[in-house]
């Protein structure tokens, strides 16, 4: 099984935040499926791990952090700020830390636009917390290019990276470019609930490689450089997504990009 996951900087004042492309999502993951998928991954060679307070497994996570066969340093781990805890956003990061067992996170989220606005408020607490150590880098998620814009214009900075649904039926090449324009990373969730498993392209696509539709679609983000985050409390399934750094040809990506055309 391959783990040589391939990785991304992201930007940040203090200088880049190596993440690695591919990491293990927890959304849905809970009590003891959550810590065991999270110690089994570790184990097994991920070194990133994505949760949200608002997943309510945050000391689940950090069970499996505590008890993997690596060091904290090695992982990348991945929290969200609530959109109702807007105004509160130290408690609710030193919660999360509390929770996780550790005395930083790798990134911090927004995890939705407050009350659907752009909020620089917010934004301007993810940036003093940052700047106290308590998250090496910060981002939003499910934000507009617009509102990120407005997160610029208020603060002078823009997020390191904005986590939104992708899949192959989401390509957008000028979404793609606008976050790229402003230095931002795009990360992916859902890369299956959104994906058609019979579609023709894909199938035939992973019979050529001997691999799976999943595992084409996550090595489909990879070489756009798109983070991505399968969620499974299934060992098996775990060791698979994990197993899908393997060369795609260009034929093979223009014609998945088109799927979502």
């Amino acid at each position: 099984m391959s783990t040589a996951i391939p990785t991304i900087d992201l930007r940040s004042p203090a200088g880049p935040v190596t993440i690695p492309l591919l990491g293990l999502g927890t959304w849905q993951s809970e009590g003891d499926d959550c810590y065991r998928a999270v110690r089994h991954a570790l184990d097994t060679g991920y070194r990133h791990v994505d949760t949200a307070t608002g997943y309510q497994n945050e000391d689940q996570v950090g069970r499996g952090l505590a008890e993997a066969t690596v060091t904290r340093e090695e992982v990348f781990v991945t929290t969200k700020l609530p959109p109702d805890a807007a105004g509160r956003e130290r408690e609710t990061l030193a919660a999360s830390l509390r929770l996780l067992g550790t005395d930083h996170v790798d990134l911090w989220l927004v995890h939705w636009p407050p009350n659907k606005q752009a909020t620089p408020s917010t934004w301007q607490a993810f940036r003093e917390l940052r700047d106290e150590g308590l998250t090496r880098a910060i981002g939003v998620s499910n934000y507009s290019i617009a509102q990120i814009d407005e997160l610029i214009e208020a603060t002078g900075e823009a997020p390191a990276i904005n986590q939104i649904p992708w899949s192959p039926s989401d390509f957008d090449a000028d979404l793609l470019a606008a976050h790229r324009e402003r230095g931002i990373a795009v990360e992916g969730y859902s890369p299956f609930k959104r994906t058609d498993a019979e579609s023709p392209v894909l199938t035939e696509i992973a019979q050529a490689h001997g691999r799976t539709v999943q595992q084409v679609v996550l090595q489909w983000h990879l070489a756009h450089e798109v983070v991505v985050i399968p969620k499974s409390v299934t060992p098996e399934r775990i060791e698979a997504n994990l197993d899908a750094v393997f060369e795609l040809t260009d034929e093979d990506l223009a014609r998945i990009d088109s799927l979502g055309s």
